[in-house]
């Protein structure tokens, strides 16, 4: 699975993830955005694009590097200063309460220790400073929420450690997050075990 995970799974996922579907929800969850960003989860740079001109600069955490070399004609392409930040959401090698928000698309769901990469969010927002996200997670109704448990070991092999059953909501409110506005929603397109999405933003207090 080391080849897969980390020369094909990248460039496979660039392809799904850039769907148009995909690049309306980024526009949304981006909406807003301003100051200095920490993207958890960068990936190939799909955002990018969607950055607001009121973001100053933005601190890139992305463990693959196969991922940063695909971003790199996508980061050439912005004024916005965009810097490499680490590998991993759940130990940010940055200072506490120097930025004004958080972004996470679609990255939740792959992190090993979720609790500590959002205290971790969480440390590094100023007060008031906001989190932006789009996730997949735990379907609401009983038999989809069935398959997903059935389905989430080989997806998270396929996937890249995609889990499907975390509740999204609640875990960024028991980080201590005051969630602001929520969708819940079954991505149009997607089998419904691996297409309910968590969509929101949330404020640090």
């Amino acid at each position: 699975m080391g080849f897969y995970r980390e020369q094909l799974l990248p460039r496979f996922q660039d392809k799904v993830m850039a769907r148009k579907p995909n690049r309306m929800v980024r526009a949304r969850v981006c909406d807003g955005l301003q100051g200095a960003v920490v993207e958890v989860g960068f990936g190939t740079a799909l955002n990018v694009p969607y950055y607001p001109p009121e973001v100053s600069k933005v601190v890139a955490i992305e463990p693959s590097r196969v991922c940063m070399r695909i971003a790199e004609p996508r980061i050439a392409q912005t004024s916005i200063p965009i810097e490499y930040g680490g590998l991993t959401g759940e130990h940010l090698d940055l200072p506490s309460a120097e930025f004004d928000a958080v972004l996470s698309t679609w990255t939740l769901c792959t992190i090993p220790d979720l609790e500590a990469a959002l205290a971790e969010m969480r440390r590094v927002l100023k007060s008031g400073g906001s989190f932006h996200f789009v996730e997949h997670g735990h379907s609401p109704d009983e038999k989809v929420a069935r398959w997903q448990e059935r389905l989430e070991p080989l997806n998270g092999r396929l996937a890249g450690e995609c889990h499907l059953t975390r509740h999204i909501s609640e875990d960024v409110e028991r980080a201590g997050f005051e969630i602001e506005k929520i969708e819940s929603y079954y991505f149009k397109g997607e089998p419904k075990p691996m297409g309910y999405t968590y969509e929101g933003r949330a404020v640090s207090r």
